[in-house]
């Protein structure tokens, strides 16, 4: 069975074209297309001249020589292409830039009746491009940027008849809009092009695979059956193991309901990237004081879930059982527990699991927020105020240059808005640029959002989120984030 599973696997490394290849058939179709493009645009640069002579005949001759320059420089760099060692897009770069200088020029010394009829021009100078060229991006940002710089510089320079809100209202942003549009077009025609280029090879050679060992992939194709049968039914099987441990962590982690009890007016919103979180939160009361922590282990899913397990443990134990009450000894004892129980000495190669967290003592008798961070801060909304409460610039647990962990207080008043959060809402990527959504944006929302009752920042925050992922990001890290209104 082995030797099969082998077999199988080395016809589909055969069928995988390699990287080479695709861009040697690239660049030999490229080849053709651009060389022809060449003549194209040496060609029809010259005879654009009728339209000179026609529509702005005093100009003409010095119009003329640009372009028979032009020309000649491209005609020049494409017979010697081989001997001057340059590519036919170096080629082709030369033609497309030389012909843009040579445009702004042309609008520099024209009237705004002139520059609107000379307009299309330049736009086919983009459009023929985008619709021609294969090259990287890195010639079109170069042609992009020489477009814009020769424009402003001959329009500087010449000072000629035209405004500057006419040079761009009658053509200027025109043409530049269609630029943009052209880079894209031409990145993505390219990527479309090798894609279709790897496609067609590569069934191409399965073809004649698949022709020369019909009776082989047959019976590999039952072997296949049979191990995809076996593999889901191992993953059935894991998964269901992960169910389990998502019932064991959630019956150490607090629920909303309970986090509700001891703040009426709070809200958690807790999203796992997987089945069970590396992020978790804890919440107990002691003396009038209620103590707190928002949580992120280091990964998510399994390995994520056993740290939070050990976290909700501990904190347990030194705050429950050992009556330790400080902020900042409570994280100083959970770093030497989480060392001691990982066995951590600081060698090289050896895990670096830990944690970073918000510690909160909330005591609502005399309105006092006691805290201690590690790596995260927590944030309070007073008002139309936002205060970031700094963390120890550490993580919890093994760090080769760890310092006691410092214990802090903040005055609260009645009406004030305490957030604590995770990495996970800020890191998340998506919106339209598929960018992270960024501590600032979200700290603008804590802001907007705290005049509103926990229930619905709730909402706010989860719609934003999801709308922010879309349909094209997926969610990249744990969730997690709390909201608790003072009074």
């Amino acid at each position: 069975m082995r030797s099969k599973l082998q077999n199988y696997k080395n016809m589909f490394n055969e069928i995988e074209v390699e990287d080479s290849k695709v861009i040697s058939e690239f660049e030999r179709s490229a080849f053709r297309s651009h060389f022809i493009a060449c003549w194209i645009g040496i060609v029809l640069n010259l005879l654009w001249a009728l339209s000179d002579y026609v529509v702005f005949p005093e100009r003409f001759a010095g119009f003329f020589t640009w372009r028979l320059l032009v020309s000649a420089i491209a005609l020049t760099t494409l017979i010697f292409r081989e001997r001057m060692k340059i590519s036919i897009y170096d080629v082709v770069f030369v033609i497309a830039a030389g012909i843009s200088v040579q445009n702004a020029f042309m609008w520099s010394v024209m009237d705004e009746v002139h520059m609107k009829q000379h307009t299309f021009a330049y736009l086919a100078l983009f459009i023929g491009v985008g619709m021609l060229l294969l090259w990287e991006i890195r010639y079109s940002l170069v042609l992009l940027g020489l477009t814009v710089i020769s424009n402003l510089f001959f329009f500087y320079f010449f000072q000629g008849q035209l405004s500057l809100n006419s040079f761009l209202i009658d053509g200027g942003l025109l043409v530049f809009t269609v630029a943009i549009f052209s880079v894209f077009l031409i990145r993505s025609r390219r990527r479309m092009t090798i894609s279709e280029i790897s496609s067609r090879l590569a069934l191409q050679k399965s073809k004649d695979l698949i022709q020369q060992e019909h009776e082989v992939v047959v019976s590999q194709k039952i072997e296949i059956e049979n191990q995809k049968n076996k593999l889901e039914e191992s993953n059935r099987e894991i998964k269901s193991s992960i169910t389990y441990a998502k019932r064991i962590q959630s019956a150490l982690m607090p629920d909303e309901q309970m986090f509700n009890k001891f703040f009426p007016d709070s809200f958690v919103l807790f999203q796992p990237k997987d089945i069970v979180s590396g992020d978790f939160f804890w919440i107990t009361k002691k003396d009038n004081k209620i103590f707190y922590a928002t949580a992120d282990c280091t990964g998510h899913g399994v390995p994520g879930g056993f740290m939070t397990m050990l976290g909700l443990t501990l904190l347990d134990e030194i705050i429950v059982l050992q009556g330790v009450f400080d902020p900042g000894e409570i994280l100083n004892l959970l770093r030497e527990r989480l060392i001691s129980t990982l066995k951590q000495t600081g060698e090289i190669g050896e895990n670096k699991d830990g944690m970073d967290l918000v510690l909160c003592c909330v005591d609502l008798a005399e309105m006092k927020l006691s805290y201690a961070a590690a790596n995260n801060s927590a944030y309070v909304v007073r008002g139309n105020e936002l205060w970031e409460l700094k963390p120890d610039k550490q993580p919890c647990g093994f760090f080769q240059h760890s310092f006691p962990f410092t214990s802090r207080q903040f005055q609260l008043h009645s009406g004030d808005v305490l957030f604590t959060f995770t990495d996970g809402y800020p890191d998340q990527f998506g919106g339209p640029l598929g960018k992270k959504f960024k501590y600032k944006q979200l700290e603008k929302m804590m802001l907007n959002c705290a005049k509103f009752a926990p229930l619905d920042q709730k909402k706010i925050f989860t719609q934003t989120i999801t709308e922010w992922m879309g349909d094209t990001h997926f969610q990249v890290d744990d969730i997690l984030l709390i909201g608790i209104l003072v009074n």
